[in-house]
C-alpha cells in the first residue's frame, strides 16, 4: 500500500512538473508585440492626454452620402451630389474633391477655394448633408456588446465600456486604445483601464466619433483552453491564470 501511495505521489509530482513546463511554454509562445506608433505616418508624442475635438465638429462626411451644395448666385453650380465609396465628389469646374472625413463647413471652404478667382470673385458655398446621423462612439474588441453607442451627455471611458456590457472575459486590462481625429490629425491614446477603475488615474472624457478598442489577452485564452483539457491537481493554476491575464 505504501509503495502504491509512493508511486501515486511520484506521478502527481511528475504531472505537476509537466503541467508547469507546458504552461510556461504556452506563456512564452503567447508573447505579443505590444509596440505602438510603428506604422508609417504615426509618431509617438509627449502629450499627457488626448486633445479634445476643436470647434465642436462632431459630424463628418462619409461614403455614399447625399449632399446638397448651394453656391450663392450660381444656380448652375448648385445641386445634389453623391459621394463615392471613398467619400469623393466630382464637382463642376473644380474636379474631384476629397470630402471623406471633412465637416460640411470644411467641404464648403474647399469648394470656395477651387472657385475663387478663376470662376467667381468671392464665392459663398453651403454644403448641407441630406441627413445628420446621431453622434456616436464606437466600442470594439473585448467587451460584451461591441457596437456604436450614442454620444449624448457626459461620456467617459468607464461609462461607455459599462454601456457596452463591461469587459469581456479575455480583455487585456492594460491595453485599451482610444482613437480620435482632431483637425485632420489622428491620435491614439493607450490606457490601463484597471488603473482607471481603481481611481489611480482620471476617467478620460470621450467625444462623438471616438473609437474605443479593448485588447485581447492571448495568454489567458490559451491557458484556459489548456486547463480545460487537463485535470487540476493543485491551486497553482489559479495563480498562473491570474498572471496570464
Amino acid at each position: 500500500m505504501a509503495e502504491l501511495s509512493g508511486k501515486k505521489g511520484d506521478m502527481i509530482t511528475k504531472f505537476k512538473s509537466l503541467l508547469a513546463i507546458v504552461v510556461a511554454t504556452t506563456l512564452a509562445g503567447c508573447a505579443t508585440d505590444r509596440t505602438f506608433g510603428a506604422a508609417p505616418g504615426i509618431e509617438v508624442t509627449n502629450l499627457e492626454q488626448l486633445p479634445p475635438p476643436s470647434g465642436g465638429v462632431f459630424y463628418t462626411i462619409g461614403p455614399q452620402e447625399k449632399l446638397e451644395i448651394e453656391v450663392v448666385g450660381a444656380s448652375d453650380l448648385s445641386g445634389t451630389f453623391l459621394t463615392d465609396a471613398a467619400g469623393r465628389v466630382s464637382y463642376p469646374l473644380v474636379g474631384e474633391l476629397e470630402f471623406g472625413g471633412l465637416s460640411p463647413s470644411e467641404a464648403s471652404r474647399m469648394i470656395e477655394q477651387g472657385l475663387r478667382g478663376k470662376y467667381l470673385l468671392n464665392p459663398q458655398v453651403r454644403v448641407i448633408p441630406e441627413a445628420f446621423p446621431p453622434p456616436s462612439i464606437s466600442v470594439g474588441g473585448q467587451v460584451e456588446n461591441p457596437g456604436a453607442y450614442p454620444a449624448i451627455g457626459n461620456r467617459t471611458l468607464l461609462r461607455v465600456v459599462n454601456q457596452a456590457g463591461g469587459l469581456a472575459e479575455y480583455a487585456k486590462l492594460d491595453d485599451l486604445l482610444i482613437l480620435r481625429v482632431v483637425d485632420g490629425q489622428s491620435y491614439i491614446g493607450v490606457y490601463n483601464i484597471q488603473a482607471i477603475q481603481r481611481g489611480n488615474y482620471p476617467d478620460p472624457q470621450l467625444y462623438p466619433n471616438d473609437i474605443v478598442m479593448v485588447g485581447d489577452s492571448p495568454a489567458r485564452r490559451r491557458l484556459d483552453n489548456l486547463l480545460q483539457l487537463v485535470p487540476l491537481v493543485s491551486s497553482s493554476a489559479i495563480i498562473i491564470d491570474r498572471l496570464g491575464r
